[in-house]
């Protein structure tokens, strides 16, 4: 009697998908200017240099795109 062939399963295929995520970075900046108010308003306004790419403090998932999103 031969012997029972055993089914051999093979781990399930991963699939790729994409997200859209929110990442919230502190950030270190330095501008040059008279007073903390007028730096403060350069640095909103864009102006200024950064230091450090610095350290994610927060990350949220907006949305995962897969093959029901195609």
């Amino acid at each position: 009697m031969p012997a029972a062939a055993r089914k051999v399963r093979s781990p399930p295929k991963l699939k790729t998908f994409h997200a859209t995520v929110l990442v919230t970075r502190a950030e270190e900046w330095f501008v040059d200017a008279r007073t903390a108010e007028e730096a403060r308003a350069l640095l909103a306004a864009g102006h200024g240099h950064r230091v450090g790419i610095g350290e994610r403090v927060h990350v949220d998932v907006e949305r995962v795109l897969g093959d029901a999103d195609d």
